[in-house]
């Protein structure tokens, strides 16, 4: 059993510096990580405004804005989907009938560092799921909603001996295409994107033992 937050949403809202001008549609995400000992208690707390999003993030949140075809006369997915995505253009390249397109969050843990670049595809040196030394063992991926919030959560634990600090975290999507191929027969494809990239400005360290929550909170507001 672990202890209660230490902090309120209230408190988390004023860790985040506004900069956005008056009714100004705005979009404010942050990063979470708490570890805990044996025992259940808090050792350490972190909290950080998310800074690095990736041009996957960007095409992927032009479905809900533009959709995901050009037009009423032009059934074809739209520039984002395909150029930046690399999605097909048309439902006619599966199969026959419409098709149904879903993605799921899930967050990636790193112990290395390195430059942002818009065009990043994985973490520095990703902690491997596992009980061996470097390794984390990872939860399920826990996505709710809240209002205009998205929260993603993962809970790991070091069962290993040794020492390992978190110094980087990612969010990744999966994207699933559902569709009728030849024969009416259901099939799906699916792409993995890194939405975001940053680094901790101090490590968060698990001892052997120690167990940590990350979270990812995901704010459109306008």
């Amino acid at each position: 059993m672990v202890t209660p937050d230490l902090a309120s949403e209230d408190n988390i809202a004023k860790l985040i510096i506004p900069d956005d001008l008056p009714d100004e549609p705005s979009f404010k995400a942050y990063i979470e990580a708490k570890v805990y000992d044996k025992e259940g208690h808090v050792i350490q707390y972190h909290r950080q405004p998310m800074r690095s999003l990736t041009q996957y993030f960007l095409a992927l949140m032009s479905i809900p804005i533009i959709g995901t075809y050009q037009g009423p006369s032009t059934n074809q997915a739209t520039g984002p989907l395909t150029n930046t995505l690399s999605l097909p253009s048309e439902v006619g390249a599966y199969g026959t009938g419409s098709a149904n397109i879903s993605w799921n969050f899930s967050i990636l843990l790193g112990s290395g560092t390195q430059t942002f670049s818009p065009t990043l595809t994985s973490l520095a040196a990703p902690i491997a799921n596992g009980s061996g030394a470097g390794q984390l063992s990872y939860g399920s991926v826990l996505a709710t909603y809240s209002g205009t919030t998205i929260y993603i959560y993962v809970t790991v634990i070091n069962y290993s001996s040794t020492t390992i600090n978190v110094t980087e975290i990612g969010l990744s999507a999966t994207v699933y295409i559902q569709y009728n191929a030849s024969g009416n027969n259901y099939a799906s494809s699916q792409y993995n994107y890194l939405m975001s990239y940053d680094t901790f400005s101090q490590h968060i360290t698990l001892l052997p033992g120690a167990i940590a929550t990350f979270k990812i909170a995901l704010t459109f507001s306008g």
